[in-house]
């Protein structure tokens, strides 16, 4: 059996997350069991979620535990098999965390996915036909509810669930807005995601500036809104919204380090009837099948090309990650491991 490199989590983040609060180890891959399969991940994935996971406060989930490999998903290929429904060489997506290898017990229902590389490459089931595409599915379709012609808008709008989310809404006829940090992020936006504008955070610095550059970009206001962030840029947006309008609150990363986030206005909440709801995309595994197969179909032909940051080698997950909560990334954050 392989010898295992691990990243752990040693201990808990005070404030603003450190390189320090990981430590890389090796150790030696166990034997496999009847059931079992020995998965050699080619992907890790980086998603903003875990640094809320890494504070030992309450949650939607638990605590990553210390002294634990980080959790995270990844892709990769079965290595060796002692289950009848997987054969070496099968690509498949799990949860095998921030490691080179894991060992999975497959009779486990969703413990690992068999996954088709002909027309979809193994890390877009990371990124856009994976758990951020389906997060962007179900904020779209589910909260937002857009009908054609409404105005939706989405904060870190190059990213991985950006980029999904304006595929999907622009193939329902709406008018699409990003929010992204950078001329070169909101550029992509605009050029390769068909976003039909794209705001940037670093030029528009404050709520005032952002309002009056969200109503320009937005003449007939905003339907529907897609927060990733929180903090004053949700402020702004709220400026903006029609009557009855929509937020599907999926992440709020300016308060990831244990900043307050006060809402400035929140009086128009009820002055503009607006609804907001908080998701989290692993309680409704129900819709999964129906958004995976048209987030695939998007990526097969050409109409959702989603870009990758790729770190090499587990050693470099940390910095990567830290760098994700910092905005460095351009699209997906991943790890290649092989």
């Amino acid at each position: 059996m392989p010898r295992n490199q691990q990243i752990l989590l040693d201990n808990r983040p005070q404030g603003e997350a450190t390189a320090a609060n990981f430590k890389l180890v090796a150790s030696d891959t166990p034997a496999l069991q009847d059931g079992e399969v020995l998965v050699r991940h080619h992907y890790l994935s980086l998603d903003p979620y875990m640094r809320g996971r890494m504070n030992d406060s309450k949650s939607y989930a638990q605590p990553q535990p210390l002294g634990e490999v980080m959790q995270g998903g990844t892709a990769g290929e079965v290595v060796e098999s002692h289950h009848p429904k997987y054969a070496v060489g099968d690509k498949v997506v799990g949860f095998g965390g921030w490691q080179e290898y894991s060992v999975v017990n497959a009779t486990q229902p969703g413990a690992l996915k068999k996954v088709d590389t002909t027309q979809v490459p193994l890390s877009a089931y990371l990124g856009a036909v994976g758990m951020p595409g389906v997060t962007a599915w179900y904020g779209l379709v589910k909260i937002i509810a857009p009908k054609a012609g409404d105005t939706v808008v989405v904060s870190a709008a190059s990213g991985a669930v950006g980029s999904a989310f304006a595929a999907l809404a622009k193939a329902r006829g709406c008018r699409v807005v990003g929010i992204a940090g950078g001329v070169d992020k909101c550029r992509y936006a605009v050029e390769e995601l068909h976003f039909d504008a794209c705001l940037d955070y670093k030029e528009h610095t404050d709520t005032p500036a952002m309002a009056k550059a969200l109503k320009e970009a937005c003449p007939n206001g905003i339907d529907g809104y897609f927060e990733n962030v929180g903090g004053w840029i949700m402020d702004a947006v709220m400026l903006r919204m029609n009557a009855f309008g929509r937020i599907a609150l999926c992440g709020m990363i300016a308060g990831y380090d244990g900043a307050p986030l006060p809402m400035a206005n929140p009086a128009l909440i009820l002055i503009n009837r607006m609804k907001i709801e908080g998701f989290i995309v692993s309680e409704h595994m129900e819709v999964w099948p129906e958004a995976l197969i048209e987030l695939g179909t998007l990526v097969a032909t050409g109409k959702l090309r989603p870009r990758e940051s790729i770190a090499q080698g587990l050693a470099a997950a940390p910095e990567a990650f830290l760098g994700l909560l910092k905005g460095r990334n351009f699209g997906k954050q991943l790890v290649k491991l092989v």
